[in-house]
């Protein structure tokens, strides 16, 4: 045929070389025709691919114009012996299958099955059918003339279509493939709603939105959410033997899209096992579409097919564009060069080799992270019992299944409104009439109707009521309860409200996160001048350049990230806040809560039961409070009982209580004080609707006071230890948050109860060694022994998440696979695990001098704040024999969280950041030590910028001098016998080395959190010295590093403090 129509021949796609002038002007030429709308046949991946096949020998193009394809009956259209055609808005499909009818070209796309495409219940027929994962799925089709009749029951929590269950979250898309408004339903649990997907507008892609509530018309699939850790992977086929797969950020996630300097959204291209190619050449084959797009999930080890899109072309990969238009060429060719007679032989070429650039020199890779942290700054964790015996309770217990174990708990909104509905009910009996047997609960019916009409809404993240079954009445056992004692059945209810994390609570963690990505390859601060950036805040935030590290290694799958959290309601939001911070997310945080953060309650985790004590605990709590009722000076066998291992806080603490009683005398009459003062402020009509922080009411911290006041001091005149750390944590949290109050005599109240805070909250997870790890064996256990594979999993799983090397130009070692483990927990785990790491023989602390002051410094730490972290990192050196002790370096990290208030004059300094070597200690000064660090010189900080602006009263990470202390094990041949590791002590303060100076501002919190190169090993981590260099243009030469230290196998342990 090798016409052209009307000037159709884009001779634009022909590119003549002289050497051709000799050909025979009847040489036979295959015409491939593209039939699609403008918007799609000129757009650039198009243009692209179109040049690169004009420079096949014997091919023309033809783009049929849009005027033609939508005014011109067929017959009139261009002809062509191969036609790329494809659906999209506005394209008349039948008449392309009208003119493939007439023609019957070689068809690239086969346009029948393009209508199956549109239907995504077809979409989901075929992948089925062909046994390609799908997430579970419902279809639910409702007649547009009768909408409400359809086979769907809505729950509070979940969906039921056709008999088939979806809890939240679930996904519910439109029939329509070309409907993109897919809504992501949350639970109530995790602040419910709804996230609305869209086609990207600008730089949206979905948006959050509060409605639970599904849709009432139109037909939809409901499907499983499968959590994906926030990255989706698009898949483009050209042909069956052929896949590029590139990675994005979830559009669920925050719905803001990546982009980067020139407008286009990010995406990195990632490696398809083996599986996803098989799936890969199914989705091409069962839908008869050559060049065909599709969406993959990766999810909790499977990958899942979620959606397949037909027709699509990769956008800003001149990689993709070379191979597409190479294997549609060789395609065309190879079906049409036989029946045209063209001579034409498919071209044999060596298979691309895989090269990996692998770490060189003293380089050593980041292989592995994992850190355990404590919930960020919360409200006052708060309770309160009282027996009831209603029926109205009782119906309550028997609907929710109380009576088969006994015990009942409500966290759902709907059972929570039941709840307040029985107390406002009884409250309006008791304002009717006089009952005695009511009118003694009337302050706590008061109390429990206040809590739960609390915010105006309810959520089950943040008050829980349980209800206990009592057969025989509840035994009067505090001051809380009546003192008439009733027979029969009755219920004990218990209260929980409170403990949620606070606005700055989520400040700290997001924060957090954001610091944490500059220990990780390219988070560090050395390219930051070249790109045009002033401060760390501006570094590292997004992945639109080269050198962003973390949220590089993320999107393209090397990353292997999982965060766990307990399933208290502050745990999870703090682990969604760091989640925010660390891949630097945008939006709303419930989201990012149910895609990103796994719950951890199994097999007791990052859980532990609070009501369960081990019979070890019960006996150091006994032995505890029989120390602290002591109406005396302590003793110096009360010193030896209550600190046997030592701990300078702990004797600071009892040096400051003196005689345990009188300071609980001073406590308690300090408490009344405040509850006075409180009540006279609410008197004061210019106080009566005084908003305290966090939408607290005057009322409510009365009432949270004169609690503590009632069970603090018993009625046989003792008092209850136990309640210390409440007294403790309302103190801090109002001195913190609501000092504008200025209320009299709190900074002494704080200081007294943090002195008793500072012994029995320690003191509770044992009090010998013996104890403490008794303790924290019934907490750790598990946790730990998941560590521990975490670690060693690290080198076994070489084979996933690796960049494809084809595709890794401009990407710093495409090889690189971190693991980073994230697991966020409560005070108890925190203590329990430091526990097992200080007694459990990590380390010989009499023969170790350096391991003995990296436990001095421990035990100085008076508390372990909100955000404490432990970071563990493993580092492996490439160039070392896999045998040897020097192929991996691991590196043990620690910070005590926030500032508290008062904290200046009493935090403990550390010890630098790098070590100096044991062989050199003679040549240096006095390098300090925790009893004498005022001989400090003041950093020479550089000028960042912070972060952010926070209240002057708002909780912040500790601003002093960062300082940390590693313990290094070495091994050298002048230290050590064959077969036997002797552990040298390095000491460092922050001056150590001229050219290493802490920053202040998140500098410091980040070099000091995590600093990363020891011994002056270089390795892949953020390095200090780069950073100086940067800024500094006169700085002092690096030291010679002596043999000994280059050889060293290094594990260590960093001490540091910080402040956010």
């Amino acid at each position: 045929m090798g016409q052209t129509d009307a000037g159709m021949k884009n001779e634009m796609f022909r590119e003549e070389e002289m050497d051709d002038d000799d050909e025979s002007p009847s040489e036979r030429q295959i015409v491939v025709g593209i039939c699609a709308m403008t918007k799609k046949s000129k757009s650039k991946p198009m243009t692209q691919i179109l040049e690169r096949l004009c420079k096949f020998d014997y091919i023309d193009m033809v783009i049929f114009p849009e005027e033609v394809i939508l005014e011109e009956p067929v017959e009139k259209w261009p002809l062509c012996d191969c036609l790329i055609s494809f659906h999209s808005k506005g394209f008349p499909l039948d008449k392309a299958v009208e003119y493939a009818k007439l023609r019957n070209p070689l068809l690239i796309n086969d346009l029948n099955m393009q209508y199956f495409i549109q239907d995504r219940r077809e979409v989901y027929r075929i992948l089925q059918e062909e046994g390609i994962d799908l997430p579970r799925y419902a279809v639910l089709n409702r007649d547009p003339d009768n909408p409400e009749e359809c086979n769907l029951v809505e729950g509070e929590d979940q969906v039921e279509v056709n008999g088939e269950v979806f809890h939240k979250p679930f996904v519910e898309k439109p029939v329509c493939a070309e409907d993109h408004n897919v809504y992501i339903y949350y639970p109530t649990s995790a602040g419910g709603g709804s996230q609305r997907l869209f086609r990207k507008i600008g730089s949206r892609s979905s948006v959050y939105s509060p409605e639970s509530s599904v849709r009432k018309t139109g037909s939809y699939i409901y499907e499983e959410f499968m959590p994906t850790d926030g990255t989706d992977v698009k898949v483009y086929t050209v042909g069956p033997d052929y896949a590029h797969a590139e990675a994005r950020k979830s559009p669920a996630l925050d719905g803001k899209v990546e982009r980067d300097s020139e407008g286009k959204e990010i995406r990195y291209p990632v490696m398809l096992t083996a599986m996803e190619k098989l799936v890969a050449r199914k989705v091409c084959l069962a839908f008869k579409q050559t060049v065909c797009g599709f969406d993959l999930l990766r999810a909790n080890g499977h990958s899942f097919v979620c959606d397949v899109n037909g027709f699509s072309f990769v956008k800003n990969s001149m990689k993709y564009y070379d191979d597409c238009a190479k294997v549609l060429g060789n395609m065309v060719m190879r079906e049409l060069a036989p029946q045209l007679h063209i001579p034409w032989s498919i071209p044999m070429e060596a298979e691309d080799i895989p090269i990996v650039p692998t770490t060189s020199g003293t380089m050593m890779e980041l292989r592995c992270v994992i850190a355990i942290i404590r919930h960020g700054d919360r409200t006052p964790k708060q309770k309160m019992k009282m027996e009831v015996r209603h029926p109205l309770f009782f119906e309550l217990f028997e609907k929710y299944g109380g009576y088969k174990t006994g015990k009942l708990k409500l966290k759902k909104p709907k059972q929570l409104q039941e709840v307040l509905d029985i107390a406002r009910l009884l409250l309006v009996e008791l304002g009717q009439h006089t009952d005695c047997e009511i009118e003694e609960k009337k302050s706590k019916l008061e109390q429990l109707k206040t809590v739960l009409e609390m915010y105006g809404h309810f959520s089950g993240i943040n008050r829980k009521v349980q209800l206990t079954y009592l057969r025989n009445g509840k035994p009067k056992a505090s001051s809380e309860e009546e003192d008439s004692k009733k027979d029969g059945p009755s219920l004990l209810l218990v209260l929980k409200w409170g403990g949620e994390l606070t606005p700055a609570g989520r400040v700290q963690a997001e924060e957090l996160g954001r610091a944490f990505r500059c220990m990780y390859p390219g988070g560090q601060a050395g390219n930051r001048r070249s790109l045009g950036c002033d401060s760390p805040i501006d570094f590292g935030d997004y992945a639109g350049f080269p050198g962003c590290g973390l949220l590089r290694l993320h999107s393209t799958y090397r990353h292997d990230l999982k965060i766990y959290a307990s399933d208290e309601g502050r745990v999870q939001m703090t682990a969604a806040a760091f989640a925010k911070g660390l891949l630097a997310l945008e939006g709303e945080l419930t989201p990012i809560l149910v895609q990103m953060v796994k719950s951890a309650n199994m097999n007791g985790l990052l859980d532990s039961d609070s009501d369960s004590l081990t019979d070890c605990q019960q006996k150091v709590k006994a032995r505890l409070h029989e120390i602290m009722q002591k109406d005396q000076d302590f003793t110096e066998e009360d010193y030896q009982k209550l600190a046997p291992t030592g701990s300078p806080s702990l004797v600071n603490s009892m040096k400051v209580i003196e005689n345990p009683v009188k300071t609980c005398d001073k406590v308690y009459a300090l408490i009344q004080s405040l509850t006075s003062q409180i009540r006279k402020r609410l008197e004061d009509p210019k106080s009566a609707d005084l908003q305290l922080y966090h939408s607290e009411t005057l009322e409510l911290m009365l009432q949270r006071w004169s609690k503590l006041e009632r069970d603090f001091r018993m009625k046989n005149g003792r008092y209850d230890i136990s309640k210390i750390p409440d007294i403790y944590d309302c103190i801090k949290y109002d001195l913190q948050h609501n000092a504008s109050l200025d209320l009299e005599d709190t900074r002494e109240l704080f200081r007294l109860s943090r002195a008793l805070a500072d012994i029995v909250i320690p003191q509770e997870y044992g009090i010998n060694r013996a104890e403490k790890l008794d303790i924290a064996q019934a907490y750790c256990v598990p946790l730990m022994k998941k560590i521990q594979l975490d670690l060693q999993r690290t080198h076994e799983d070489e084979a996933v998440n690796k960049l494809h090397p084809l595709y890794s130009r401009g990407v710093m070692s495409p090889g690189r696979h971190v693991r980073t483990r994230l697991y966020f927990t409560s005070e108890s785990h925190v203590h329990s695990l430091l526990s097992i790491f200080r007694y459990g023989g990590l380390l010989n602390e009499e023969k170790d001098q350096q391991w003995k002051q990296a436990m001095d410094y421990l035990s100085a730490v008076t508390e372990l704040n909100y955000m404490t972290q432990i970071v563990i990192m493993l580092y492996e050196d490439n160039n070392k024999d896999p045998s040897s002790e020097e192929r991996f370096h691991v590196e043990l990290h620690f910070s005590p969280g926030v500032k508290g208030c008062e904290d200046e004059e009493t935090i403990p300094l550390g010890f630098g950041f790098r070590p100096a070597s044991s062989e050199n200690e003679d040549k240096k000064p006095n390098q300090g030590s925790l009893e004498d660090l005022s001989q400090d010189e003041p950093d020479q900080a550089l000028q960042i910028s912070d972060p952010i602006n926070i209240q002057r009263r708002s909780p912040m990470i500790r601003n002093r001098k960062t300082g940390s202390m590693e313990v290094l094990s070495e091994t050298s041949p002048t230290h050590s016998t064959k077969g036997c590791t002797s552990h040298r002590l390095f000491i460092s303060c922050s001056r150590q080395s001229p050219e290493i100076k802490p920053a202040s501002g998140l500098g410091s919190l980040c070099s000091g959190l995590f600093s990363a190169s020891a011994l002056g090993v270089s390795c892949s981590a953020p390095n200090l010295r780069d950073y100086v260099r940067t800024h500094h243009r006169h700085h002092h030469p690096k030291p010679p590093l002596s043999p000994a230290v280059c050889r060293a196998r290094v594990a260590c342990l960093s001490c540091s403090l910080c402040r956010q």
